[in-house]
């Protein structure tokens, strides 16, 4: 079977959605780092790992923004929740290492 000729734009277009979907990988290096700093004050200040009124409003506040922008709310709810149990996650580690020192 022959190879298929891709499109010029189409090559350009993928190029463009590459450089984003690496923007978003350094996008979230930076959230997680941010989240390690809350985390470290959170533990020196005693409170707890999970705030679950601010993930409510921070849920809320995504949804208005993709609900503006043309964005599927769900899908983006759904995948800040998963990255916000992982900064739980890390916050409980966090934590119990400071716990222990």
């Amino acid at each position: 079977m022959a190879k298929q000729l891709v499109p010029e734009e189409l090559l350009k277009v993928r190029a463009q959605i590459d450089r984003i979907d690496h923007g978003l990988v350094l996008l979230l290096a930076n959230r997680f780092a941010l989240t390690q700093r809350v985390g470290e004050l959170k533990a020196e200040f005693g409170l707890e790992a999970l705030d679950p009124e601010r993930e409510s409003r921070k849920i809320a506040d995504i949804r208005a923004a993709c609900d503006a922008n043309g964005v599927n709310p769900d899908l983006v709810a759904e995948i800040l929740e998963r990255v916000m149990r992982e900064v739980v996650k890390n916050h409980k580690v966090i934590k119990a290492s400071q716990a222990g020192a």
